[in-house]
């Protein structure tokens, strides 16, 4: 007891007499201290006495598939900080491969009594995975915001960049510079993403002989893009950046340049895109305006505020940089 009023403390900065007062729910402390001593409390894992477990802490779960990817620390870095000048604390939750599952990170922001839970890039996104933990939160009345295109039947807020319109620039970009054989390296054939962007491509008249499905990453944009060289692509639109870059090298490792020979189109914008070999064009997701809008909504669920379960769509804008070019002779 004595270790955690002094964690606690030290956490705050104020007196351990001050904790205890907020522990044994006496009078004396403000409300922002008495906030911050239980927000302290559940970041440091204690649990709260049992006559203050009904209040939710100050905090947010904020669930993201990884770090590697560039834009997901982008984007948490964004949340976190509206977050903080809304008064809360983030706690960033990331799905390990064999490890903390997306359904396990519930159970513990349960347990911890949090204020809500934002999700990107998420289990919600795909038809096929398991939607249990959602259908809990929903169960339970947690406010949660769900960015970038969810599975139709979970009932929560949305924000989203527009795949439409990301799909329909990428295109009209490679076609305006003379090319014909465009193909699409997408995520997963269950991603809702992707298959927004898939159906854009095909009713812009692409060949669906032309596209391949992978997993984020820069050797599954290799693996699908060299089998799309091997078809004669002279132009290439990816799901993501890193599916991108994949692509690049599979076209280097064929014996073919970057714009030279294959025009490469990304998707995100995310970190040092511009200092790429070359330069990737790509398709910018708005993230600041994105995480923003996520954070309001959430909040104005916890003051109880009624939040249609609707999907706020966002425009991206198409980044030009060096890895398009026109379509060789």
């Amino acid at each position: 007891m004595t270790r955690r009023l002094a964690e606690v403390a030290k956490k705050v900065g104020v007196s351990e007499a001050t904790v205890s007062r907020v522990l044994n729910g006496k009078p004396g402390v403000s409300d922002a201290t008495r906030e911050a001593v239980l927000t302290a409390l559940d970041v440091l894992g204690y649990e709260r006495p049992t006559q203050l477990r009904g209040d939710r802490a100050r905090l947010v779960g904020l669930v993201l598939p990884e770090l590697q990817n560039p834009i997901f620390p982008a984007f948490a870095e964004v949340v976190g900080g509206a977050l903080a000048q809304q008064g809360f604390t983030s706690v960033l939750c990331t799905r390990t491969l064999g490890g903390v599952s997306e359904a396990d990170y519930v159970d513990l922001l349960l347990q911890q009594q949090v204020s809500g839970v934002v999700f990107a890039g998420g289990l919600y996104a795909q038809a096929d995975a398991a939607h249990g933990h959602y259908r809990l939160l929903h169960e339970r009345k947690l406010p949660t915001v769900l960015v970038n295109a969810a599975v139709g039947h979970l009932d929560f807020p949305q924000v989203s960049c527009d795949d439409v319109v990301a799909a329909e620039m990428a295109v009209a970009h490679l076609r305006a510079l003379g090319h014909e054989r465009v193909g699409m390296v997408l995520g997963p054939k269950d991603h809702m993403p992707s298959r927004r962007k898939l159906e854009t491509f095909l009713a812009a008249g692409g060949d669906a002989e032309l596209v391949e499905h992978t997993m984020f990453s820069l050797e599954g944009g290799h693996a699908a893009a060299a089998r799309l060289v091997r078809r004669g692509v002279s132009g290439v639109v990816c799901a993501s950046d890193l599916l991108a870059l994949g692509t690049v090298r599979a076209a280097r490792r064929a014996g073919l340049s970057v714009p030279g020979d294959i025009s490469v189109i990304g998707f995100d914008d995310s970190a040092l895109m511009n200092c790429t070999e070359p330069p990737l064009t790509t398709v910018r997701q708005p993230i600041d305006a994105m995480g923003r809008a996520a954070v309001d909504l959430l909040v104005a669920q916890i003051d109880k505020a009624v939040v249609p379960a609707d999907e706020l769509l966002f425009e991206p804008e198409l980044v030009v940089r060096a890895s398009t070019a026109r379509c060789p002779a």
